[in-house]
C-alpha cells in the first residue's frame, strides 16, 4: 500500500529540509531531491516501527498547500 504525502522542502543553513506537515516528520540533506528521499525514508521507517494508534494521533489530517499575496512597505 501507498500514500501520498506532502513534503515541503525549504532551504535552510546551506542545506534543504524536507517536512511533511500531515505527520510532523522532518529530514534534512545536501540538495533537495537528497532532502526529500531522506524524508520518504523517515516516513516508510515510521510507519514501520509506528503502532497504528500512534499514526492515527500524529496524523492532523489534509494539509492545503498555496500562497497568499501580501503588501509589503
Amino acid at each position: 500500500m501507498t500514500r501520498r504525502l506532502t513534503a515541503i522542502v525549504r532551504a535552510e543553513g546551506g542545506g534543504y529540509v524536507a517536512l511533511c506537515p500531515e505527520l510532523d516528520i522532518a529530514s534534512q540533506g545536501d540538495t533537495i531531491q537528497a532532502a526529500r528521499d531522506n524524508l520518504r525514508e523517515a516516513l516508510e521507517l515510521f510507519f514501520e516501527c509506528a503502532s497504528p494508534a500512534e499514526v492515527c494521533e500524529r496524523w492532523s489530517g489534509d494539509v492545503f498547500v498555496t500562497q497568499v499575496d501580501v503588501g509589503v512597505g
